[in-house]
């Protein structure tokens, strides 16, 4: 894979968030990853996953991220200019209102069965926090279903999923809402923190910000200092580090995994932001979790490990372009406020090996796993998953504030 474009200049000169020639690189890649993503529409309304070449994928079952995503996706892409969004955002929320919302016990159920395939009505933390965030997307574009959908996404998660003691999200409960384990995630709970202030910023409710607040108050403030600014995954019911839980090994895998400190470096940001920049040291935890998440995770060949053990040892090396995409994300972050010079090399290393490996320059979108040797390689992922990272990873350094409280996009795309 060849870059058609440059990404800038090479090691001097105008820092790459403000480079002309970085900007236009990230517009023609979140203009491409919009594009390719499109044919994944049904005549049904609903998402088919693509495989690598944009051909559908015959019979998979639709899963409540995949349709959520899809939402959240061409919601920021018509916010930063792209045409040809509507009809993506119209069908995600149609089919969350008519498939994957249960009417009978209220909620969305996982997956909704297809073909062969059979869905999956469990209820799950992970998926409605991903409701919430595709509802406020929809909602700061205007679209007008969305509001409704916010508001039952919203009393969903507070009466079925929120816990008032440790101000965090439980997990997953059966369709009827009988809880079938005790187990405690921090991944629902991040991406929690995401929908939340995604929330804030459509609605300026208060409650959204404080209930962000406390969830990152815990995993950062409490958590993450205690380990060397590791997060632990996975927890007991009554919120204590469960070193030895082995869950699924793409939503829940052993140990830590510095992709999700990452994202949680740039949330924290983002809450900093739209709490009006107090001085909590939210900077700095921002910076202690990207230094050692990379410090950790970068291998010699380039990208990024997927997991660590106890110690902060790789223990999975398998390279995903999602945490690629995540420390983007908080690099730019972190430049926008506290610029330095070794944040402009990690960030351009970064884009360096994307644009290399992950970038798929002939097709459109990324590609979402490498083998030892940097080809693609399907031992986790079928197909292209998502554009869900990758757009985010390409629109995040072109906005010039650190959240979407305002329209900051400089420079809207030309579609």
């Amino acid at each position: 894979m060849t870059s058609a474009l440059s990404l800038g200049p090479d090691e001097t000169g105008t820092p790459w968030l403000g480079d002309p020639q970085h900007r236009s690189f990230l517009r023609a890649d979140a203009l491409r990853q919009l594009l390719f993503f499109r044919p994944s529409l049904r005549v049904d309304g609903g998402f088919d996953l693509l495989d690598h070449d944009g051909s559908p994928l015959p019979d998979a079952p639709q899963e409540l991220h995949t349709t959520t995503r899809m939402v959240h996706s061409y919601a920021i892409g018509k916010a930063a200019g792209a045409a040809g969004c509507d009809a993506m955002i119209d069908a995600g929320l149609t089919f969350l209102r008519e498939q994957h919302h249960d009417p009978r016990h209220g909620g969305y159920v996982w997956s909704v069965p297809r073909g062969d395939q059979a869905g999956d009505d469990r209820k799950l933390a992970y998926g409605h926090v991903f409701v919430l965030l595709a509802a406020a997307s929809a909602q700061k574009i205007g679209h007008p279903d969305a509001p409704a959908l916010l508001r039952d996404a919203s009393a969903v998660l507070d009466q079925r999923f929120w816990e008032e003691g440790p101000g965090l999200f439980a997990d997953e409960f059966t369709r009827d809402w009988q809880p079938f384990s005790d187990y405690r995630g921090m991944n629902a709970n991040m991406h929690g923190v995401e929908a939340l202030l995604t929330a804030y910023e459509a609605t300026g409710e208060e409650i959204y910000l404080t209930r962000a607040g406390r969830i990152l108050e815990f995993f950062l403030s409490r958590m993450a200092p205690a380990r060397d600014w590791r997060i632990p995954e996975h927890y007991t019911a009554d919120w204590q580090v469960d070193p030895a839980y082995q869950g699924d090994p793409m939503f829940r895998p052993a140990g830590t995994t510095p992709g999700h400190s990452l994202e949680f470096a740039r949330l924290v940001l983002q809450h900093w932001d739209l709490a009006g920049r107090p001085d909590s040291g939210a900077p700095d935890r921002a910076a202690r979790l990207v230094d050692r998440a990379l410090a950790d995770a970068w291998l010699p060949e380039g990208g990024l490990a997927y997991t660590l053990d106890d110690s902060g040892a790789v223990a999975v090396r398998n390279r995903y372009w999602w945490p690629v995409t995540e420390a983007i994300g908080a690099l730019a972050a972190l430049q926008k406020i506290a610029p330095s010079d070794a944040r402009e090399g990690w960030y351009r290393r970064l884009w360096r090996f994307a644009d290399a490996h992950l970038v798929d320059h002939a097709k459109g979108g990324w590609i979402p796993e490498l083998d030892a040797d940097g080809q693609p390689a399907a031992t986790q992922f079928q197909g292209k998953p998502d554009l869900y990272h990758a757009l985010q990873a390409t629109l995040f350094p072109l906005d010039r504030g650190l959240s979407r409280h305002e329209p900051r996009l400089a420079d809207p795309l030309p579609i």
